[in-house]
């Protein structure tokens, strides 16, 4: 008997997925394209996504994301849409950084939103102050999982990809205790080059270290990025900083390098305690010096200039925001996501199409939002 149930609910769950996915055949199809399957570990993959409605009686909406995981990395480099709600095109372009060996499998996430043309119609009904609700029936598909198979770097190797390393050392001397700033320049083509540490651990010297400036562009050729670490060093006698070596692989050309800071020696010059020794038993008698008063008085006129320059800026920008359009009111009156996404919507207006995506994924997808903070940048855009 248990056996019998037990086949019956198999086949209903079988039965109800094949139906699910012959819907989602008839709805549309999708493609998925990899510009390669067995990259390195933080190789660059240029995965793309096409969507393609074939039922030409449903007007037919998406959302789609990757899902996130520890084993990868991902950034959205392009989305194009053809909207003519009875033939919807999207193509999506993705970067995709795998993060450890082995077996890598990319997930999705991907909602499908149906609704009708009397229903976009009176969606748009009315004027500005009378948007009304778009109704849909939404669907969460699921999209099979991509599969990477990853290669391990070689032993030791910190950076991926094709970089080059440039340094500089202002000074080789130095008074006791006194900072030796060093610069280190890391560029090139690849994963960032971001590192914990560039100075090595052996040393008695002090270590100064700040937090690494990281300038990166993102194509469909990978990223090109720039990191500078600025740090110092000191000591009370000379010293020798060691040779520092980064192992690095390319694997464009599979092959590994190093990239090297040589060795570099700081003559330190110490002050003898005779030097420190004051000869005179007293010293000489202060003078009153009333200069002070003028310092703090010349700080006193820029205060008062500053001050004043601001409340005039704030008055000049009331002014101008009093005379905007009389659309950042209804903005304004908006009490919610739902109501701020039909109002852009109605406007047709490109520069509202981020935030509207954004109302979008915090409506129908998981994204979270703090509202009124995407109201204050939907303000300042038509400012």
């Amino acid at each position: 008997m248990k056996n019998n149930l037990g086949r019956l609910i198999l086949f209903y769950l079988l039965n109800c997925c094949l139906f699910s996915l012959m819907l989602n055949a008839e709805d549309f199809t999708h493609t998925f394209h990899l510009n390669k399957t067995d990259p390195y570990v933080k190789e660059a993959v240029i995965l793309t996504l096409d969507l393609n409605q074939t039922n030409p009686d449903k007007v037919l909406l998406f959302n789609f994301d990757l899902a996130k995981s520890d084993a990868y990395t991902f950034q959205r480099l392009d989305i194009q849409e053809t909207d003519s709600y009875h033939n919807a095109r999207v193509h999506y372009v993705y970067l995709v950084y795998p993060l450890k060996p082995g077996t890598v499998n990319i997930s999705f996430k991907l909602l499908k939103k149906a609704t009708t043309d009397d229903s976009v119609a009176y969606s748009f009904s009315g004027d500005r102050d009378n948007v009304k609700g778009l109704v849909t029936v939404d669907t969460d598909i699921i999209l099979p999982t991509i599969q990477l198979n990853v290669q391990a770097l070689p032993e030791n190797a910190l950076l991926v990809g094709d970089f080059k390393l440039t340094h500089s050392i202002k000074k080789h001397q130095a008074q006791a205790h006194e900072p030796l700033p060093i610069q280190v320049n890391i560029s090139g083509k690849g994963y960032p080059p971001l590192l914990d540490t560039l100075l090595p651990r052996e040393g008695n010297f002090t270590r100064f270290t700040e937090v690494p400036v990281v300038k990166s562009v993102v194509t469909t050729q990978g990223s090109q990025s720039t990191v500078t670490y600025a740090m110092a060093l000191s000591h009370a006698e000379s010293f020798t900083l060691p040779g520092i070596e980064i192992k690095a692989f390319n694997p464009h050309t599979r092959k590994s390098y190093t990239l090297t800071i040589p060795q570099q020696h700081f003559d330190i010059t110490t002050t003898k305690e005779s030097a420190l020794v004051d000869n005179i038993d007293s010293p000489v008698l202060l003078k009153e010096d009333w200069s002070w008063i003028k310092t703090l008085f010349g700080y006193f006129v820029v205060f008062a200039a500053g001050y004043l320059s601001a409340l005039s800026w704030k008055w000049t920008k009331k002014q101008r925001r009093e005379k905007d359009d009389p659309f950042k009111e209804k903005i304004q009156n908006c009490g919610d996501a739902k109501t701020l996404l039909q109002l852009l919507m109605s406007t047709e207006d490109k520069r509202f199409t981020s935030t509207t995506e954004t109302l979008e994924a915090s409506l129908y997808g998981d994204g979270k939002i703090d509202f009124n903070k995407v109201k204050q940048d939907l303000l300042e855009k038509i400012i």
